[in-house]
């Protein structure tokens, strides 16, 4: 009985994400224009994401093994 709540809990929940576009509601005025913008950005420019929230992946290899310098700052923790 558990198992079949169960299934029919996680079947109606899967059904919830939406699948339309997003859109302005109507009679909703835009979010304000910032101040240095010369006109006021779109629905698409709001939504995509920045260059700056997905960097690029960067590669740096090592290039000698070299001992690590003490660190006077990493003290046991107190007792």
């Amino acid at each position: 009985m558990k198992r079949v709540l169960l299934a029919l809990v996680a079947l109606s929940l899967g059904g919830c994400g939406a699948r339309e576009a997003l859109v302005q509601p109507e009679g909703k005025p835009m979010p304000v224009t910032p101040y240095a913008a010369k006109e006021a950005p779109k629905s698409d420019d709001l939504l995509a994401a920045p260059v700056q929230t997905r960097p690029a992946r960067s590669d740096d290899l090592i290039e000698s093994s070299e001992e690590r310098r003490s660190d006077e700052f990493e003290l046991p923790p107190p007792n």
